[in-house]
């Protein structure tokens, strides 16, 4: 019901430039993992092989900071601020909803709800909002990382470093997960993803490199390496999801780092410390910029489950980041009919023009 009620102050905005068909749905956690001759009714354009991988196995350095201060504000205080509108309440049930605008956009917010909506689009906050004493509170660094650079910053543009790291997700040994249908390895449909990506790139005026163009592993901190050693503006992983043995769960994620002091909104059973603070934390506000925009230009594209931009700090490949870095998830091989779609080669072509027609 929440997202119902941000769809209907934000949907409008969002769904203007969308004009996609509706795909089956069904109902929607995170895996990451040769190819078998299929019809290829797309061929993907051939790429130029990158430059010599740095060698490099060295982990990103890491800063411990003291445990932040709890602090909340009211919301209403923070918009007066920085000369945004007060916050309004849509609904007051089965969840009291707000929303708070800007000429960039429009953000509702569910009190006790993590899920919250920019434009239609699901992002996660790192603490539920509060409402005390009449008024909606929220946690400062919410307000810091997840609402300022969305309501109060310029939208992300892109400088005269027009170069681009493609990160085609495992290779080699390192598979991947598989589909649910006949087997065939994450790793497969990664590569053929960024092989079709590139020339697209290539012709909004990027210089594009991808981290491997052929069935090999390479080590997470080289792929951190490569980007460095090309200077890349942007690095963005490539990676479709599972949850097998379940069959049901579907739907685009899009990840960036989790910012120092805010819990993850993904941990996977790893420690997630609060007080780490990774090189890629200095690209807070842009990281969820480019994961907005590259998640929005998805799902109206194909249409499919919107399951949100997240938070993780246990990604090795995003956390040695000198730059904005995002991972996408686009969709589950353990789910049979979006592995079916997956595995078609004019779907992958359709992912690949989607996050090109976002970089223009």
């Amino acid at each position: 019901m929440f997202r119902i009620a941000g769809i209907i102050l934000a949907g409008a905005v969002f769904l203007a430039g969308c004009t996609t068909s509706n795909q089956p749905s069904q109902t929607a956690p995170l895996n990451w993992s040769l190819p078998n001759a299929a019809p290829q009714p797309v061929q993907a354009p051939p790429v130029k092989p990158p430059a010599p991988v740095v060698q490099s196995n060295a982990p990103p350095s890491v800063v411990v900071a003291p445990a932040p201060v709890t602090t909340w504000d009211a919301l209403k205080v923070w918009a007066a601020a920085h000369n945004i509108g007060a916050p309004h309440r849509l609904a007051s049930a089965p969840l009291l909803t707000y929303a708070i605008g800007s000429s960039n956009g429009v953000m509702v917010l569910g009190i006790g709800s993590l899920a919250a909506t920019w434009n239609g689009v699901e992002i996660h906050l790192g603490f539920d909002p509060q409402f005390i004493d009449g008024d909606v509170f929220l946690h400062d660094l919410d307000l810091q990382k997840n609402l300022e650079p969305l309501l109060c910053e310029p939208p992300l543009t892109f400088g005269t470093n027009r170069v681009i790291v493609i990160d085609p997700g495992h290779g080699g040994a390192n598979t991947g997960t598989r589909s649910v249908l006949d087997g065939r390895f994450e790793k497969e449909f990664t590569l053929d993803w960024a092989r079709r990506m590139a020339p697209l790139l290539e012709t909004n005026g990027w210089q594009v490199f991808l981290t491997r163009t052929n069935d090999t592993d390479v080590s997470l901190s080289n792929r951190v390496a490569f980007a460095n050693a090309h200077h890349a503006a942007l690095f963005i992983s490539l990676h479709f999801n599972s949850a097998a043995p379940g069959e049901t769960q579907h739907g685009l994620e899009t990840y960036c780092l989790t910012p120092e002091g805010l819990p993850s909104t993904l941990t996977r059973g790893f420690p997630d410390i609060w007080s780490l603070r990774f090189p890629n934390n200095d690209f807070d506000a842009r990281n969820l910029q480019l994961a907005v925009r590259l998640h929005t230009a998805l799902l109206c594209a194909t249409n499919m489950e919107d399951r949100g931009v997240r938070r993780a700090r246990f990604l090795g490949v995003l956390r040695g980041q000198d730059r904005p870095a995002v991972l996408i998830e686009a969709g589950y091989l353990s789910n049979p009919a979006e592995a079916r779609r997956i595995e078609d080669p004019a779907w992958r072509e359709k992912l690949a023009e989607a996050v090109a027609a976002a970089l223009k």
